[in-house]
């Protein structure tokens, strides 16, 4: 069971055992549940349009006991969600597990958001199609911060200030003349690691951080993310390509409301994770 900031909206499409629990983007009175009733093309024509800024809110315990329940034919379930330092939904997924009162369900915080988690969750596919236990999924969830990164940039900080991901003073210098934050998720967080001239300059970037923290083997994953720019995704995607043509690239997907909320349109993200299973 994932949360929707996995940015995958059709998981169950692709894995019969796999659902979905949306978190909510509000736009002042209208609320929407996150790609479900409204899709990420349709989000950004509005972010542009709208003089209200959106924000989002976490699913309540109630809606992950329902598809928790909903479930009951199943031996377990493992719930991964964003990571606990950027949204409260694995708060609510942990109040779910214990109202619910049941030893099958485990919550896993992954540390992660949108490609990455998906990266996460196919991995525990793989493990659950060869025969796993639930420690081994959760000594994996562990240890894995070691062997995956996430690394994206924005056109401008001003979104992740807006939202509380990130600091006004990081912004200030962020927003300088044309400079592009370069930024990853460590430990949990999103923190600032630099400042490039230029989208092209930030695509070489995320290229460079790629390759130098993995090898060119079939064990690295990787998952590519857009928030409604395209062209920077495929420029990133045949990059990759070049420089790691044995990784394997999994998935090309793009930011939903909730995370394009707070990313703002032109972000382009780069997950990898190096697994053996």
């Amino acid at each position: 069971m994932l949360d929707s900031t996995c940015d995958l909206p059709h998981a169950s499409d692709q894995h019969a055992n796999w659902r979905v629990v949306p978190l909510h983007i509000h736009f002042g009175l209208d609320v929407y549940r996150d790609h479900v009733d409204l899709d990420a093309d349709a989000f950004y024509r509005r972010l542009r349009a709208s003089p209200v800024h959106p924000h989002s809110s976490q699913p309540s315990p109630g809606e992950f006991v329902e598809c928790i329940e909903a479930l009951a034919d199943y031996a377990r379930v493992l719930v991964l969600t964003v990571s606990s330092k950027l949204s409260g939904t694995f708060e609510s997924a942990r109040i779910a597990a214990e109202l619910v009162g049941t030893e099958r369900v485990h919550v896993l915080d992954g540390g992660t958001v949108s490609g990455g988690t998906v990266l996460l969750a196919d991995a525990i596919q793989r493990r659950l199609d060869r025969g796993t236990s639930d420690d081994e999924v959760i000594a994996f969830i562990d240890r894995v911060g070691s062997s995956s990164g996430y690394v994206f940039m924005v056109a401008t900080l001003e979104y992740l200030i807006r939202g509380g991901r990130v600091s006004r003073a990081a912004g200030v210098a962020g927003g300088l003349i044309s400079a592009k934050p370069i930024l990853r998720i460590a430990d949990g967080e999103i923190v600032v690691v630099k400042r490039v001239r230029g989208r092209g300059h930030a695509v070489t970037e995320l290229e460079r951080m790629l390759v130098g923290e993995t090898p060119d083997d079939g064990a690295v994953h990787i998952a590519l993310v857009h928030a409604d720019a395209r062209t920077d995704l495929e420029r990133l995607a045949e990059r990759v390509h070049a420089v790691r043509p044995h990784a394997s690239l999994d998935h090309r997907i793009a930011f939903g409301p909730v995370i394009g909320a707070n990313a703002g349109p032109g972000a382009v993200a780069l997950a990898w994770l190096v697994d053996e299973c």
